[in-house]
């Protein structure tokens, strides 16, 4: 009985040891693949193509890659209803199609690290939507999360538009559109994920996304100018396709799968911080203490809205 009680069980706490820092390690991937979605944007407005387009060869590039998903998580799936496609298509337009063109537009005019800051904004544009839609009462600690959060934002963007002038006002107000319409998105998605499941919705809103963008290409531009782009920017599509969209998806809703949400959502913060590393590698971008003291704002006032949601 004495040998029975006093086993050890050593390989147990190690294999959850390795599930843990494996979700941790997909979640880190996923924050710095995604922030790298800003930085390529930027490289390739340098050659003088538009957002637009930039947009719609990054989702025609995708779109082959989440059909296969798409039919991958159906697979052994019930049929949806009407009800569900109208809402998957009404999440698509929001959360990727409109997020996505808002960001894309903004990103023309603002630098990186405060585009970043603001999209991170997403969790408190959440707790307000939820505020006035819900009708939630914040505590007191959220409110305190929310003016940590927004102070960052402004400290950020007060820095830049001395530098740069009124060209700030609108970039900034088109990224905010786009964290707005994903908070919307995030906010309306909880009851379709439940009845959907998560890759299956994400890989069907995304192809509603994907088909709308090229729409609205195809209503604006001439369809060859997509393919006339420069080889360059070609390359760099690709990159965003794959490395920038498809890959944060998988990895982490992979990670939510194994670590938890709110975990997850607290390594998301490397984002942020991976995004200045980049911007100031390959882009250049001057880096001062408003934008690191925003930076700080930013991420405090987010990781404190994540510990008071879980």
């Amino acid at each position: 009985m004495a040998r029975q009680m006093s086993t050890p069980m050593p390989p147990l706490a190690t294999s959850s040891s390795r599930i843990a820092l494996g979700g941790i390690g997909l979640a880190a991937v996923g924050a710095v693949a995604a922030s790298g979605k800003a930085i390529i944007v930027k490289l390739g407005l340098r050659h003088g193509v538009d957002a637009t387009t930039l947009l719609a060869l990054r989702m025609a590039m995708a779109f082959p890659l989440f059909l296969l998903l798409a039919w991958w998580s159906s697979r052994r799936a019930a049929p949806l209803g009407w009800a569900d496609r109208a809402r998957i298509a009404w999440l698509g337009f929001t959360g990727y199609y409109l997020s996505s063109w808002l960001d894309f537009q903004g990103l023309q005019y603002i630098s990186v690290t405060l585009e970043r800051l603001i999209l991170y904004l997403n969790p408190t544009l959440v707790l307000l939507i939820n505020v006035l839609l819900a009708r939630q009462r914040p505590g007191r600690w959220q409110l305190v999360a929310l003016g940590l959060s927004y102070a960052g934002v402004l400290v950020a963007f007060g820095h830049d538009l001395q530098r740069e002038g009124g060209q700030i006002v609108l970039g900034s107000l088109l990224v905010l559109g786009s964290a707005l319409s994903y908070a919307l998105y995030l906010f309306g998605s909880g009851q379709v994920v439940a009845r959907v499941g998560a890759v299956r919705l994400t890989a069907q809103a995304s192809c509603v996304a994907c088909g709308l963008v090229l729409l609205h290409f195809g209503l604006t531009h001439p369809w060859p100018l997509l393919w006339q782009a420069p080889v360059a920017v070609q390359w760099l599509s690709l990159l965003n396709a794959t490395a920038c969209t498809l890959l944060p998806v998988l990895a982490i809703m992979l990670a939510v799968k194994r670590i938890g949400s709110s975990l997850a959502a607290q390594v998301g913060m490397l984002g942020p911080v991976s995004t200045i590393v980049m911007s100031l590698w390959l882009l250049d971008e001057p880096m001062g203490p408003a934008q690191i003291a925003g930076t700080v704002l930013v991420l405090c006032g987010v990781l404190l809205v994540t510990r008071l949601r879980r």
